[in-house]
Parts: structure tokens; sequence; C-alpha cells
């Protein structure tokens, strides 16, 4: 043979053997450990404090329902009150109103934040700065006096001529001072609750789609957006809850809310107690229809980017059904990871131990173990 000739490769008999090839090694403990029962671990600090809770939940339970002083029966007779309900409705549109406009303002200033004029990010920051300084309530209270300061309002053009002129005594009423302080300070945390919302998408994802030649308008609306609602929806879950309750605050300006018509009542029969429960379970189920909604909106944006994906009590059992029924008894042990085999065709795997060679299945469940 010439020494330029190249050597001859080995024949099939000269195949290394692969972990495939060889039979399954049985151990003497096998089926010892296959036929092994499942024990949870004990926890008997955790039975103690369940127990000790549903001790104290069971008193709390127990005195509200037997302390006469709740007064039911009274709870019962002005839960449908028809000056609770138009209490519950005037509340209710407020909570919508000052959320929509409070958040349309918000999105500016968070636009404003995010631009590159300084004099823009100067405004924003000193508006949010501000608003976020004073407590709502003194807001509420300086809206609602707002004509002490400025006894008349005029529109026309900057320091020259003014078109109309209307009194402000005549104009902020209580209602009007209430949504205007109420947006107010609603629009300095939505604009941070959006700025964090965009300032959590990576900033390269957004250059590559400007090199994909795609618009700024597409960028923000196919590649940012969805990828800040996750962010932006908790928190604005949790605004808009916080706005329902502190509509209450409302009633110091006299604008007939729930709470201020829940106040008027008691006022003329002397039953506080059970006018301020109707007025709190009216609370307790607003907030809870809100936090329903609210977790059915984070479940749609997060539905790609759910940690508990899939991975529900059902889920979990229906999976490992076959660990239960269908189990080899001749395995050497389990596989706990799984790696390609070298030179095997693809959907062959091996443990290891380089032992054991087991087929992909067309889907993977979570903390399944699958043999055969």
């Amino acid at each position: 043979m010439s020494q330029n000739e190249p050597p001859a490769g080995p024949g099939p008999e000269a195949r290394p053997v692969l972990a495939a090839d060889r039979d399954l090694v049985r151990r003497d403990h096998d089926d010892q450990l296959l036929a092994a029962r499942l024990v949870t671990t004990r926890r008997p600090g955790q039975w103690v404090s369940a127990a000790v809770m549903l001790l104290l939940f069971a008193m709390l339970v127990n005195t509200v329902v037997t302390n006469g002083r709740f007064q039911w029966g009274t709870v019962g007779h002005y839960f449908l009150h028809g000056s609770i309900l138009r209490g519950l409705l005037l509340t209710l549109w407020l909570t919508a109103a000052v959320l929509a406009c409070g958040y349309l303002l918000g999105i500016a200033l968070a636009a404003m934040r995010l631009s590159s004029n300084p004099v823009l990010r100067t405004l924003s920051f000193g508006y949010v700065w501000l608003v976020r300084s004073v407590p709502p309530l003194v807001q509420l209270l300086f809206w609602f006096e707002i004509a002490s300061l400025y006894p008349q309002l005029s529109l026309g053009i900057p320091f020259g001529r003014e078109f109309v002129t209307i009194r402000t005594a005549h104009l902020f009423t209580g209602i009007l001072a209430a949504f205007v302080g109420l947006t107010v300070d609603t629009a300095a945390f939505s604009a941070e609750i959006v700025r964090g919302g965009i300032l959590s998408v990576d900033r390269g994802q957004s250059e590559a789609a400007e090199a994909l030649g795609l618009s700024r308008g597409r960028i923000f609306r196919r590649i940012v957006l969805p990828q800040a609602m996750p962010a932006i929806i908790p928190a604005s879950g949790n605004l808009l809850i916080g706005l329902l309750k502190a509509t209450s605050i409302v009633s110091v300006i006299a604008v007939q809310d729930l709470l201020y018509s829940a106040q008027l009542i008691y006022q003329q029969n002397f039953q506080v107690i059970p006018l301020l429960i109707v007025a709190t379970l009216w609370y307790i189920i607003l907030t809870t229809l809100l936090s329903i909604g609210q977790y059915f909106v984070e479940r749609h944006y997060a539905r790609g980017n759910r940690r508990d994906s899939g991975h529900g009590w059902w889920v979990i059992a229906r999976g490992n059904l076959p660990v239960f029924g269908r189990t080899r008894v001749d395995l050497a042990g389990l596989i706990t990871h799984r790696v390609p085999l070298p030179g095997a065709r693809a959907g062959k795997f091996r443990s290891e131990d380089r032992s054991v060679a087991v087929r992909r299945q067309p889907r993977e469940r979570p903390f399944a173990l699958r043999f055969g």
C-alpha cells in the first residue's frame, strides 16, 4: 500500500459499543427501590401553626356572629338602601373617571420623562416629585378652596386680551374638586408605573428591531409594549384598588359617595356601627371583584412567562401516573438527566451513568419520570 494512500476506515465490526447496545444491568436492590413507598417530609411546626390560626379564626367568626351589637338586621335593612346605592354609583363613576384621565396624563408624563428633551424631563420629574410629596387629602382641600386663591379663571391670549372669564367658586364644585384632585394625584403614580414598565424591557430588543428597519411606533406597539404590560398590570391593579378606597376621602368636602351616604344616615338614626359595616361590605365586594379581574388580566399578559405554567396539582399528578402504572422494573436506577448519545440518531438519549437509553417523549410534562 502506498504511503500517500489514506488508511482504510474501520469496518462495521470495529464500531465502538454504545450504551444502547449493552444489556441493562440489573442490581439486587432495584426491586426494593422501585417498590418503595414515597413518604412526605413531616412538618409538625406547620401543623401546629395552622391549628393555632384556625382556632383564632374560629374565635373571630364566633364573636362576630354572636355579638348582638353588630346589629346584622340593621345592616341587612340598609345594605340596598337607595341612598347607599346612589353613593355607590358615584364612587364607581369617580373611580373609573379618575383612573382613565389619570392614566392618560400619566402616559404623557412618562413619555416626557423618557424623552431626550431636558426641559420635558425636568418638568415631568418636578410634577411627579411635587404631587407625590403632598398628601391626597391636602390636595383635595386645596382644589376645593382654589377660589380663595384664584377668584376667576379666564381664557384668552397669554399676557393679553381675555375672551372668556369664569368665577372659580361657581366652577369648582365638590365633585369637580374631587375629580381634579384625585386625577392629579393618580397621574403622578401612573407615570412612574408606565415608565418602570417600559424600562423593564431590554434596550437591545429595540435596537435589534431598528436594525431590521421597523418604525419606532411599530417597535413600541409590537415589541416594547407587550413585554412591558406584565410589569405594568400588577401595579396598575393595585393603584385601581387603592383609588377605589381613596375615593372615601371626598366625604370631607361633602361629596355624597358611599361613605358619606352612610354618614348621612347614621347622623339621623345614630346607628353608627351598622352603617359603617354596610359601607365596609360594599368596599370588600368591589375590591374582591377588581382583584379577580386583575388576576385574569395578569394571566392574559403573562401567559408566556408564568413560572407556575402547567405545574398545577392535576397536571403534576397526571404526568406522574406512568410512575405508578407502567414503570419498568428492569432498569438500572432512576434517570435524572438525559444527554444525547454520540453518533446516535435524533431522539436517542443516554443517562448520566451511561447505562440506559430512552426515547424522547413527544411532549414533556413537569415532574414526570418516564421510562421506556
